[in-house]
């Protein structure tokens, strides 16, 4: 198994709100080589597969700013240092987004979005039962639309490309485990 390469020093490099990028330099534990890496700070992120008392999944369409394309998702976003832990984050998003609520959560597990420059990870909550609360009331940065797919679709969202968010495939990849369990 290999061994952790010992951090010699550690730099910021930026401060971006959503992120910090730290410069670290290191040593490889076999050939003794120092090399530098980047690494991306983040606070860890929360995505819920909403199911409706129904059965439908609730999604999120938006525009996103890295690929200038309108995607189909799930809600989700950053845990904010006041949640108490990935659930409350959950269905804090969930309300925010959708205007969804639920009583019945389950943490599904978690990823690393990217260990080779990320420290942060993604939670993935089940809300069952979820029911319209009201209005969505996202922050100033979002613009969604929200709709409904039956489960069984899921499969065909992502093989024709209309799920891209690697993230979302992971969390149906959760759901789907998860279902399979029970």
């Amino acid at each position: 198994m290999p061994d952790a390469w010992p951090l010699l020093n550690r730099s910021l490099r930026g401060d971006f709100r959503v992120f910090r990028v730290h410069e670290e330099h290191r040593r490889a534990p076999t050939t003794k080589a120092e090399h530098s890496f980047f690494v991306i700070e983040a606070p860890d992120w929360v995505n819920v597969v909403p199911v409706t008392e129904e059965g439908q999944l609730v999604f999120v369409r938006q525009y996103r700013f890295g690929t200038e394309e309108v995607t189909l998702e799930i809600p989700g976003g950053m845990i904010d240092p006041g949640d108490d832990g990935p659930l409350a984050a959950g269905l804090r998003e969930l309300r925010e987004e959708t205007g969804y609520i639920s009583e019945r959560l389950v943490d599904l597990g978690a990823v690393e979005p990217n260990p080779a420059l990320q420290t942060n990870r993604c939670h993935t909550v089940l809300a069952l039962e979820a029911t319209k609360d009201g209005p969505a009331t996202p922050d100033g940065t979002e613009d969604l639309d929200v709709v409904l797919f039956d489960p069984a679709d899921v499969p065909a969202l992502i093989t024709s490309g209309q799920i891209t968010h690697a993230l979302v495939v992971a969390a149906f990849y959760l759901y789907d485990a998860w279902r399979r369990s029970d």
